[in-house]
């Protein structure tokens, strides 16, 4: 999903909780460069007034970035304009698990190293 279009995330997870008893989870898969932020805000942000807040519905138990190790260093690399955030560097920052995928595509093991150390270096916490 866009991040943009968070009232209709909250629209389409109450009309969930509304219709199954129990589940295990759900994912929910933003565009390819979108901020999670927002996303991530949706479960803890304020509602109408009589409205059952998404945090005592839902628990957020993760956030996973899936990066792809042939294209992520010129992602984290690309100059934005004023005040434009490089949604790479959010996704990444963001996440608690990262995967790192398509490693197959990157042939020289020293710049995979390097990938994976400049992971790391923005977010040291996510395995």
């Amino acid at each position: 999903i866009c991040c943009k279009v968070r009232g209709d995330l909250v629209d389409a997870l109450k009309r969930l909780y509304e219709k199954v008893e129990t589940f295990d989870g759900i994912i929910i898969e933003t565009t390819g460069l979108a901020d999670p932020a927002p996303v991530i805000q949706t479960f803890f942000a304020e509602t109408n007034e009589g409205e059952e807040a998404l945090e005592r519905m839902y628990k957020l138990d993760s956030v996973i970035t899936v990066t792809d190790a042939k294209y992520i260093l010129e992602r984290l690399d690309e100059e934005k304009p004023d005040e434009a955030d490089n949604e790479a560097e959010q996704q990444v920052s963001f996440a608690d698990k990262i995967i790192l995928n398509k490693t197959d595509l990157v042939t020289d093991e020293e710049h995979l190293k390097s990938i994976e150390e400049r992971l790391r270096r923005l977010n040291p916490n996510a395995p």
